[in-house]
């Protein structure tokens, strides 16, 4: 797998005046964008699909050929819609390049805009990114006054807009759909599918929606060409990578390198290692809070990428990586996962509205040493009730954790329920209690 040795997407954030439009297009920005007006909408649309751009998003899928869904000729105007609503625990890697590089972000977002045919750009930032928000803010006021967003963008004759919409601060938001409908200014609830956004998108129009990071790796490829892109990474899986390493870490941040770093590479050299250790590794969720549990032995060898993680039963998602160590009680860290699941829940879906809290009170009382005998297949039944039943995938991301959790140190489990309470706590023979003073889970 060909490393990244230089930063693409992180080049200039650790220069304070990169916010500035001035600064910024002396150090390129806006270049490719002026390069993408003197091309077709659909040369642009045909280099981000050789390319094999994958969505940073999440669900990973095709950029490109995501793009190829919007209607060729049809008399509604076109959106496209910037998922800025980065709400997943574990990762901050959008809000970094939103606060630091506001116009990297517009320049990607300005150029998808032309390739789709969009008019309006609409960016959805999460409600807490109160720094985010104002710096881009600012960030399209300048571009707007030098002739960037508007009417007759460069000299092109091409017109769009960029409207900055600030969300309320509901996980579910992040689902593209509910984010459309909190975008018409209705409550977040997922739509049902089909028509898809493609077709009936906002305001009934059609409407592609992408992720920041996503976006952001646009003006490169087209800087660069599709080629130096797929020469990063490996097959399916290409192009530069941000992850977010949180958690029993010794370095914690967010790190660019190639898709598909390997897990100890990432973990060892860029993290670290672990934060203390005496400590072993002991778990590791590898794409958000939604993400299913692995246990340290399952990534010694893991390529962090869409498929690699797939093939071991996780996901990437959003490449928030968290590492939980020997002192991590694992009942007790999946009950702070459920707990946020079940306050987040949107409640429209009875499966998802009423099982999201069961699997949190069922995993509390665990927990709290008042776990029965048999509370472990309810909860599995529970959870087995939730998956695939619902409008979104929410309580998927709910139930498939919990499930892991289970499968990967059901004898934690079992030790709450026999003892009463957590052998952590206790100090049991034969376990390492956490640390006085340490924060568990």
């Amino acid at each position: 797998m060909p490393p990244l040795t230089e930063k693409v997407l992180t080049l200039n954030i650790g220069h304070d005046d990169q916010v500035e439009l001035k600064v910024a297009r002396s150090r390129g920005v806006y270049e490719r964008l002026k390069r993408a007006l003197t091309m077709t909408p659909e040369a642009v649309v045909d280099e981000v699909k050789a390319s094999g751009l994958r969505g940073r998003g999440g669900a990973g899928f095709p950029t490109g050929l995501k793009w190829t869904f919007m209607p060729k000729e049809t008399p509604k105007p076109k959106y496209l819609v910037v998922n800025a609503d980065e709400s997943e625990p574990g990762t901050f890697k959008d809000r970094l390049l939103m606060e630091r590089d506001p116009h990297l972000c517009l320049e990607g977002i300005l150029i998808s805009a032309f390739a789709l045919k969009a008019s309006i750009a609409f960016i959805y930032i999460r409600g807490e990114f109160v720094l985010g928000h104002d710096t881009l803010a600012r960030a399209i006021e300048q571009a707007r006054a030098a002739g960037l967003i508007g009417r007759n963008v460069m000299g092109s004759g091409w017109d769009v807009d960029v409207i900055l919409h600030r969300g309320a601060g509901a996980y579910i938001c992040g689902e593209e759909t509910a984010l459309m409908e909190s975008l018409e200014g209705k409550r977040g609830y997922p739509r049902l599918k089909p028509p898809f956004p493609a077709n009936y998108g906002v305001y009934g129009n059609p409407t592609t929606i992408n992720n920041v990071e996503t976006l952001a790796c646009v003006p490169f490829i087209l800087e660069r060409g599709a080629a130096w892109f797929t020469g990063i990474g490996r097959e399916k899986n290409t192009g530069p990578k941000l992850y977010c390493l949180s958690g029993h870490v010794k370095r914690p941040g967010v790190y660019e390198t190639e898709l598909g770093i390997p897990f100890r590479t990432l973990f060892e050299e860029l993290g670290g290692g672990p934060l203390d250790p005496a400590r072993p590794l002991k778990a590791v969720i590898p794409g958000g809070s939604s993400a299913p549990v692995m246990t340290a032995e399952e990534c010694a060898d893991l390529p962090m990428d869409f498929d690699g993680l797939a093939a071991k039963g996780s996901m990437l998602g959003s490449a928030g990586v968290m590492f939980m160590d020997s002192s991590v009680c694992m009942v007790r860290a999946l009950e702070r996962v459920l707990k946020f699941y079940a306050h987040e829940s949107c409640g429209q879906c009875t499966p998802c509205r009423i099982g999201s809290d069961w699997i949190y009170r069922l995993v509390s009382r665990i927990e709290h040493g008042e776990g029965r005998p048999g509370d472990l297949e309810t909860l599995v039944s529970v959870c087995d009730g939730m998956v695939g039943k619902t409008i979104c995938v929410f309580a998927d991301a709910a139930a498939l954790p919990a499930k892991s959790f289970v499968a990967k140190f059901r004898h934690e489990f079992n030790d709450h329920i026999s003892m009463k309470g957590c052998p952590l706590e206790r100090g049991t023979p034969g376990v390492s209690p956490a640390p006085a003073g340490a924060a568990r889970g």
